[in-house]
């Protein structure tokens, strides 16, 4: 089975799908899929995990830091690039079982200028081949590796300019100030500072060649022709110059420990927010010039006194450790990731590999080491959407962490616990009590959105959105979070370190912003925007308020479960927010808050209060009143607001959420009335749409969802600009999607109060699904298959999981699996 993600050929158009498609990361930071040569024009990016500046006037979004990996190859004068040179060869490669990323380019190097354009080298022309492996070790979070080498057909003279480049893509910067370019030993750096906070951003590189150990580097004079200008040749020169040392000299012939030779030199050249090695090698056919790059990346937002000094020391001690070594240790720590997260599909290769890399997405971008970060709704992949953190988190990637690495959702969850007072300070910019989260999520919980967040394509005219004012749903998802890790884990620390502080400031700000229509004797929830984006302002969306009567229902528990062992706890939450509800003011909301129910004749909910009331066109007539390809269906004058088209899925999302509360005939009608009506706008739409076929039992319909899903990042084929706004980059939500549709929807997983339900409806291709789960600390493998389901615990287990195979009951316990036959019929 593949595990590998490969493209021949370049073309100018690849370069931002491939930039996405062949990222890499460790959690602490992204590296675009870029190549070497590309600058910022083909937005090559670094972006670190919860670094954040804003420049007056403009949006705020996260730092791109210096590219450690810049690096310009001249052979003979010519530039060794796509960008200017049609490849031989080209072939770019991602390993998602180990998480690197190689390139291989051949470069025709000759006289005749059509061998430059056509891509098809002579017999006379010097085969030029670049290759280069990267990583970013997951083993030491700070470092991004790279090994590069180069090979020739004919004896020519080369320059490599290498080092870091502080002239980055930004979309709303720059962000950084101050550049310094630094020499310390054996490693270079570039520091700045960020315009708002003023955070320190170190990016510092050293690097080892195998140049002087090549003996006997002479070249005939013919291959110099037109080199010499690139090559420093004063009395300066220091011939026996350690690589290890840097001088006052600007060039050091470089030499390995062992061996000096003067067919080698260096300069370190410090420009305008770069600082770099030109390095000039007279280069044998047929030798292999191999070189490797030590970056590391530490900002003021690291538990380190001096980000230089740290940067230094980690890029100089990566170097003593050697490629090899950082390579293998970063290899253990992917096998473990693995362990923990595969999933291993029997008779469907494409979508096992889809699968798989829409896992490796969200492994890539996961917190490992901090509660202070989340994943933005387009991962560490640029700066898009604000590098916000939204509902997205808690939907659609949580579930994946949950039931593979509890702790990577403990972080997860705790980032919503260091940001309350954001969404307290939100909820009382808006007139609410207790807290509203943001909508666009950074650093602080303040709301990065705002309230003109798309322009009109045919006016230019910003256009007032209620993204940020309306969608209060997100406090019942932050809600939803929170409560689904206790329950998958029992662990009260996360309730006691501030969630359960959380939970009740959420219900407080439904108990405020509901409204008792005493005509109708109930709780009502208006003017809110719900998941379908298209509608806006409307009253009693089905899902805010099903969302809002369950956060409210949470709120209750938490309080009584805490109650008897930490009374001390639940009187200060509740004393905290005064004036305020009281437990029984949120018990009679919850008890009397309105939530749609399904049609008497029908069984379909209606979206919203008067969502039936509105033009029921077809999604194909929709459609065909688009002027503009980038025009928003939304807003007040969108296409599909007056009409019942909806963005993404809504209705469907609530049935996926209350699957066991709500009947399967209900879920049907729903599924079938608005599958129709939803254009899935948003790239969290299809795999809903995904899940909840497979709970009604139809997994050929969930299928085409499914793999549109899982897809998304391999094809490119997504949005990539609403108005003028650009959204490109990774899709996490859809990547955490993939997975849910796979393992909640295909094998049926579903764990409520303490019992793993299994309902599997496989695809028609599928022979075997099989996989590791966590619940309550205790890992098991399951595997399903076309008419058995086998529990099989993983350790010494004290506890017992009680496990329901489509309502037969079995008792999963130490050293005894369940294994149930089940009826390829049952739904």
């Amino acid at each position: 089975m593949s595990w590998t993600v490969r493209e021949t050929g370049y073309t100018s158009k690849s370069a931002e799908v491939n930039g996405n498609k062949f990222m890499i990361g460790n959690g602490r930071f992204g590296y675009r899929g870029t190549l070497e040569e590309f600058t910022k024009q083909e937005l090559t990016a670094t972006i670190v995990a919860g670094l954040y500046d804003q420049v007056p006037g403009k949006w705020r979004e996260p730092v791109n830091v210096p590219n450690g990996l810049a690096t310009r190859i001249y052979a003979d004068d010519e530039q060794l690039s796509v960008l200017n040179l049609v490849p031989v060869h080209h072939e770019q490669e991602l390993d998602i079982r180990q998480a690197v990323h190689c390139r291989t380019t051949t470069f025709a190097v000759g006289e005749a200028s059509e061998m430059h354009t056509t891509g098809s080298g002579g017999a006379s022309d010097n085969m030029i081949t670049f290759r280069s492996e990267r990583f970013a070790s997951l083993a030491q979070l700070p470092l991004l590796v790279s090994k590069m080498s180069l090979s020739c057909t004919r004896n020519c003279r080369i320059v490599i300019e290498t080092g870091i480049d502080g002239d980055v893509w930004d979309i709303n910067g720059p962000h950084l100030e101050g550049s310094e370019a630094v020499e310390a030993g054996v490693c270079i750096a570039l520091k700045a500072v960020s315009q708002e906070l003023k955070q320190t951003v170190v990016v510092a590189e050293s690097m080892w060649s195998n140049f002087g150990d090549i003996r006997g580097m002479g070249i005939d004079a013919g291959a110099n022709t037109g080199a010499e200008s690139r090559i420093a040749t004063d009395a300066g020169t220091n011939t026996n110059a350690d690589s290890r040392i840097a001088t006052d000299t600007h060039i050091n012939t470089i030499a390995d420990s062992r061996i000096a030779t003067n067919n080698v030199t260096e300069e370190i050249v410090s420009e305008d927010q770069q600082i770099y090695r030109r390095i000039t090698v007279d280069c044998l056919a047929g030798e292999t010039y191999e070189w490797v790059k030590y970056v590391s990346i530490f900002t003021g937002l690291d538990p380190v006194t001096d980000p230089l000094q740290a940067a230094l020391n980690s890029s100089r001690d990566a170097r003593e450790a050697g490629y090899d070594q950082l390579l293998a240790e970063h290899q253990r720590k992917w096998d473990e990731k693995w362990a923990l997260s595969d999933v291993r599909i029997e008779g469907d290769d494409e979508a096992q590999f889809a699968l798989r890399y829409s896992m490796y997405q969200l492994l890539i971008i996961a917190p490992y080491d901090s509660e202070k970060v989340s994943i933005p709704a387009r991962g560490l992949s640029g700066q898009v959407y604000k590098g916000a953190v939204f509902w997205d988190t808690e939907m659609f990637m949580l579930p994946f962490f949950l039931f593979t690495q509890p702790e990577v959702a403990r972080n997860l969850m705790m980032y919503r616990v260091h940001t309350l007072e954001g969404a307290r300070r939100k909820a009382a910019e808006y007139g609410f009590e207790g807290a509203f989260y943001a909508w666009e999520s950074q650093d602080s919980g303040e709301d990065a959105c705002t309230l003109f967040n798309v322009s009109d394509v045919f006016t230019g005219r910003k256009m007032r959105t209620y993204f940020r004012d309306k969608q209060v749903h997100i406090s019942a998802d932050v809600v939803h979070g929170i409560w689904q890790y206790y329950t998958f884990t029992g662990d009260i620390r996360l309730l006691l370190e501030g969630g359960a502080r959380v939970i009740w400031e959420c219900a407080r700000f439904f108990y405020s912003y509901g409204y008792y229509n005493s005509r109708k004797m109930r709780y009502e929830i208006l003017d809110v925007t719900g998941p379908d984006e298209y509608h806006e302002r409307v009253n009693n969306n089905a899902f805010t308020n099903y969302m809002a009567k369950r956060a409210l229902e949470t709120a209750i528990l938490v309080m009584e479960l805490l109650q008897p062992d930490y009374p001390e706890l639940v009187q200060e939450i509740l004393a905290g927010g005064e004036p305020g509800p009281t437990v029984e003011h949120i018990r009679e909301m919850h008890d009397q808050l309105y939530v749609p129910q399904p049609g008497a004749e029908d069984g379909i909910v209606e979206q919203f209060d008067g969502y039936f009331q509105l033009e029921d066109a077809s999604l194909d007539e929709v459609k065909s009143r688009v002027i503009h390809p980038n025009e928003y269906w939304g807003g007040g004058n969108g296409i599909a607001t007056t009409t019942r088209i909806i963005k993404q899925a809504d209705v469907v999302l609530m049935l996926h959420l209350f699957k066991e509360v709500l009947p399967q005939e209900v879920k049907k009608a729903n599924w079938a009335y608005y599958e129709p009506r939803t254009e899935h706008g948003s790239s969290l739409s299809p795999c809903v749409y995904a899940l909840v076929a497979s709970d009604i039992g139809s997994p050929d319909w969930a299928y085409p969802y499914f793999m549109r899903t899982a897809t998304i990042d391999l094809t490119g084929d997504s949005k990539q600009y609403v108005g003028d706004l650009y959204i490109g980059g990774t899709h996490p939500a859809a990547n955490g999607g993939a997975w849910m549709a796979a393992v909640l929807g295909f094998a049926g997983l579903h764990y409520e109060k303490g019992v793993l339900h299994i309902r599997p409806q496989l695809p028609a291709k599928w022979e075997k699904i099989s996989f590791c789960v966590v619940l309550l600390g205790q890992q098991y493998q399951i595997e399903v298959s076309k008419s058995r389901v086998s529990v099989i615990p993983q350790a010494v287990y004290t506890r017992k999981l009680p496990v329901d195979v489509f309502g037969e009951r079995r008792i999963c316990q130490q050293d005894q699996a369940v294994d149930v036959d089940y009826g390829t019929d049952r739904v």
